[in-house]
């Protein structure tokens, strides 16, 4: 059965940019087992004790079981919006979690961070260090990469109609690869309807101290609340950041 990881940077990450997929994976007819996995607390501003205890609020809310889920203070991955965090330290920190729960599958950020975040875009570079450190020690235990995709600025906020134009947007590729024989490359797509999006908001409620004017814009026009775009970081790829 598949097991797997969310990797995040923050507290809140997962319901501010993950929502749809980790709703749509709870609601699977194939039960995969969903794990979580924060590599800070988020303490920036001194709100480390807070943040862990609304993250763990928020993932009640998105249905990840307690022994599921962990929380990660080092001091080489604090929360700090000019510093990428050393991909070596990632692999280190995360092997232990992916290993001991046989994770097939690891979702990340994309090395744009969605948000242009050090810390986000650190996670991809760390989650390649780790499949290339375990095809040497152990290569049983190498999971897939995917990794989430950074959307333009204008197509980032459109809201609920996101949703539609994916929706589209697929059934046009659909259509392309039926009447060409053409290979679109599909990428791996969860898209929310109103349940999951009141529900993705209810867990950003839990988050009571990042609850700033902009985040209610943010929870109205983000199509990440709606859309959640995957590819996989292929081999090829990994090469190429080495």
């Amino acid at each position: 059965s598949s097991r797997i990881l969310l990797l995040t940077a923050h507290p809140d990450d997962e319901c501010f940019f993950f929502a749809p997929t980790i709703l749509a994976l709870g609601e699977d007819p194939t039960r995969p087992e969903i794990y979580s996995l924060t590599l800070s607390v988020g303490d920036a501003e001194g709100l480390g004790e807070t943040r862990k205890e609304e993250l763990s609020r928020s993932l009640d809310v998105m249905g990840i079981d307690h022994d599921k889920r962990w929380v990660i203070d080092h001091p080489m991955l604090q929360d700090n919006m000019t510093l990428q965090w050393d991909a070596s330290v990632i692999a280190v920190v995360i092997a232990p979690y992916v290993v001991k729960n046989n994770i097939t599958t690891i979702l990340t950020f994309d090395t744009q961070g969605i948000s242009s975040h050090p810390n986000h875009y650190s996670l991809p570079f760390g989650a390649w260090y780790l499949v290339d450190m375990l095809r040497s020690t152990a290569p049983e235990t190498v999971p897939r990469v995917f990794s989430l995709v950074t959307v333009p600025t204008l197509p980032k906020y459109t809201g609920a109609l996101s949703s539609l134009l994916i929706r589209l947007n697929g059934a046009l590729e659909w259509a392309l690869a039926h009447f060409t024989q053409v290979d679109t490359n599909r990428r791996v797509v969860f898209t929310s309807g109103f349940s999951e999006y009141f529900t993705a908001i209810r867990a950003i409620q839990q988050h009571k101290s990042q609850l700033i004017w902009f985040r209610h814009l943010y929870m109205a026009f983000s199509s990440y609340m709606w859309v959640n775009e995957w590819v996989e970081i292929e081999p090829d790829t990994m090469l190429e950041w080495k």
